[in-house]
């Protein structure tokens, strides 16, 4: 049986722990086949982002273009965007296909460096109707207009509680027309959390390629992230990468 076919939309971290690396290993290690569309250049390390080139519109929708024309795809999963004309591109290029769609809004990395201006995020707005489900961090949620915002949109999205305080951290699913559903665990204290958003959304996008249900999908990859997090390797001065390999999916 051929593996599902993934389709990550990002940009690329030098160091290897978020971004397209994150999510090409997330989505290998789980049996999936990564593709990817590369919008921006990123100069970073586990002590914060340096330098960051954005590509062209043209050259995201060419490469998305490329993977979808010969190899297929089964899923997409959508992280920095790098630009509001990007943003666009991707929206058109996701609307004309068939398939689960994983959109983490990126807007700060972890080191905290910033990577969508407001005219970015403005334009996530298609993207998110587009999606089958959208993955703000704390932040990310209050910028789009908190609970009450995303509830007003009529959008799926999964409020990752990681940000927060406390011993005990919530991941709350919200699908339209339906009750909230918590998803929680003890908090696993380490500094080595560089790329769990990302590699959540992979995960995620990966499951639903596999025909797991919504909520089942969610549950899994979140235990995927919490094994990476315990098998981290223990690279890096700052916020560290995940153990991806060492991780159960």
């Amino acid at each position: 049986m051929s593996p599902p076919r993934i389709l990550t939309i990002a940009g690329s971290d030098s160091s290897g722990g978020a971004g397209i690396q994150a999510d090409i290993k997330t989505i290998t290690v789980l049996g999936g086949y990564a593709m990817s569309a590369i919008t921006a250049i990123t100069a970073q390390n586990t002590l914060g982002v340096t330098a960051v080139e954005v590509l062209s519109p043209e050259l995201v929708a060419v490469q998305i273009d490329a993977c979808v024309a010969d190899i297929g795809v089964d899923a997409v999963k959508i992280g920095m965007l790098g630009s509001p004309a990007i943003a666009a591109v991707v929206a058109e290029r996701i609307a004309a296909l068939q398939v689960s769609v994983v959109f983490d809004p990126v807007m700060v990395a972890t080191s905290g460096a910033a990577l969508a201006d407001a005219e970015t995020i403005a334009a996530f707005e298609r993207l998110m109707q587009l999606a089958t489900l959208t993955t703000p961090n704390v932040a990310e949620l209050a910028a789009l207009g908190g609970h009450e915002g995303m509830t007003a949109r009529g959008v799926a999205y999964l409020a990752k509680g990681g940000d927060s305080e406390g011993e005990r951290i919530e991941d709350v699913l919200m699908l339209p027309g339906a009750e909230p559903q918590a998803m929680s665990g003890s908090r696993i204290h380490t500094r080595h959390t560089h790329g769990t958003g990302c590699t959540l959304s992979s995960a995620i996008a990966t499951y639903l390629a596999k025909g797991l249900p919504l909520p089942e999908a969610v549950d899994r990859a979140r235990l995927f992230v919490r094994s990476a997090l315990r098998a981290a390797p223990g690279f890096g001065a700052g916020n560290g990468p995940l153990g991806h390999a060492e991780a159960r999916g």
